[in-house]
């Protein structure tokens, strides 16, 4: 494995969360129909159906993956437009799904939609479809039992149906020197039971670790309860409010790390995505980044790529599923994310998610 190598040089900075904070969002513009939205109701109440409305194709139980039929298969794709959002995390897909939409069903328009008021995640998506405000929503972790029992209390239920499979990259300073860290270590330093590198076989620097909140954010909710399996973070942790804000502190900070889905962090260029073992180990470090990590000219030159065959076979240690939130409750609404489901696990679009550095399913 390539050491990381000093003097890297900063490409553009493709982070994800940047332009989605408060006060940033008209930067984010890969949506189709529009544009995006702050925070209304879903305009498709005007919207008709191709075909009759009861007949809305099953795209499986909640963890249940659907067949994957070619486009020209898809049946049931509602005309009109739609509001969608959540998870940040997606935001890589979103245009060339959005493209294939577009070329394929246009009378099927999305429109991305921002919450009138905090961060969007996955979190803040749900709640939105809760209230009405969405048609569907994209989320980067599963369904939490006082979602669906809000849904019941409303009249309907929630179904999350996966699509995809995504890996949490931890990005370190590239001259931290370390060969790598394992689950167990991660958990230390972000409960805080560690503070320094040398108490991991580093060097002797203080750690400062970031985090996004997990009270909207999907990867920060997933991250804390399945990777830290904690209530809480430490009280040291720093909360940035983006994954570029994120990647920024550890450029400047030879101590720092901070954690997002691999294809936000893998291919940047100033940073080292660290490989990572299963508890307890302390070797078998596997990479979130396939072959040798590329930095400075090389980077730029070709564009370092997330490990897919590891995120696949479940090698490494951090991998989790992508959701489709649908609303079932018989209405416009469900078909519209029953076909936006169909249309992600159809060959082209599997094969789009691959290319956006996340792995398909199927």
């Amino acid at each position: 494995m390539q050491k990381p190598q000093d003097n890297k040089i900063l490409i553009t900075v493709t982070l994800i969360g940047l332009g989605l904070i408060a006060g940033a969002f008209a930067l984010v513009a890969w949506f189709v129909g529009g544009g995006f939205e702050l925070g209304s109701q879903s305009t498709n109440n005007q919207s008709t159906q191709k075909n009759n409305q009861s007949s809305i194709p099953n795209a499986g139980t909640p963890d249940e993956e659907s067949s994957g039929a070619p486009l020209s298969d898809i049946q049931n794709v509602p005309q009109g437009l739609f509001n969608y959002g959540g998870s940040t995390t997606w935001i890589p897909l979103h245009e060339p799904i959005n493209n294939v939409i577009t070329a394929s069903f246009p009378d099927f328009q999305l429109r991305y939609t921002l919450p009138s008021s905090g961060i969007p995640g996955s979190g803040t998506g749900i709640k939105m479809l809760l209230d009405s405000q969405l048609s569907f929503s994209e989320s980067s972790r599963p369904l939490k039992p006082t979602e669906y029992e809000s849904a019941q209390q409303r009249g309907f239920t929630l179904e999350q149906i996966p699509v995809a499979i995504d890996g949490i990259a931890l990005a370190v300073h590239p001259d931290l020197g370390m060969a790598g860290l394992n689950v167990d270590q991660i958990k230390a330093i972000y409960t805080g039971k560690v503070t320094n590198w040398s108490e991991l076989g580093g060097p002797n620097l203080p750690i400062t670790a970031y985090s996004r909140s997990p009270e909207t954010t999907g990867t920060a909710n997933y991250f804390l309860e399945e990777v830290i399996a904690a209530d809480a973070f430490s009280e040291t942790v720093i909360f940035v409010d983006d994954t570029t804000a994120g990647i920024r502190q550890v450029i400047n900070n030879k101590g720092g790390i901070y954690y997002a889905s691999a294809p936000e962090v893998v291919d940047q260029c100033l940073i080292y995505a660290i490989p990572l073992a299963a508890q307890n180990q302390t070797n078998n470090f596997i990479p979130p980044f396939a072959d040798t990590w590329r930095t400075g000219q090389d980077c730029l030159n070709q564009t370092n790529t997330v490990n897919e065959t590891a995120f696949r076979e479940g090698s490494y240690p951090l991998t989790r599923r992508l959701f489709v939130i649908v609303k079932a409750d018989g209405a416009i609404d469900e078909s519209a994310g029953r076909a936006y489901v169909n249309i992600l696990l159809s060959p082209v679009g599997q094969s789009l998610i691959d290319q956006a550095g996340f792995v398909s399913i199927q």
